[in-house]
């Protein structure tokens, strides 16, 4: 699936955050309520509702419904597009240094001719 600059742009904004980011990284370890997202943060569990909300807008995050509780879900297919997307430029580059090596060790035998 092809990754729109709006996606990319909404999903990178999200993740500019600290906070949010820290959210990220404890939702890839399972679904949290908003409650347990906010324990470990000194801001208020609204201000901690607000940052799943731009989670949220930005794909990344899903809340389900259990019982009396909303969980919050981390969006694994979502951080696959954006890990996609950063990799098809990273295979790139790293194609270009390989090249750039083996051009420099060339220039750098012929040299010692």
């Amino acid at each position: 699936m092809s990754v729109t600059d709006d996606r990319l742009d909404g999903a990178f904004m999200a993740l500019a955050d600290p906070v949010r980011r820290a959210i990220v990284a404890r939702l890839s370890r399972g679904p949290l309520t908003v409650n347990d997202l906010a324990e470990p943060f000194e801001i208020s569990k609204q201000a901690v509702s607000r940052h799943i909300q731009v989670l949220e807008a930005a794909g990344l995050v899903t809340r389900s419904r259990d019982a009396q509780r909303r969980p919050v879900h981390l969006d694994s297919a979502r951080l696959e597009e954006l890990t996609a997307w950063i990799d098809k430029y990273r295979i790139i580059h790293e194609q270009q240094f390989r090249k750039l090596d083996a051009l420099l060790a060339n220039d750098k035998d012929y040299g010692n001719d």
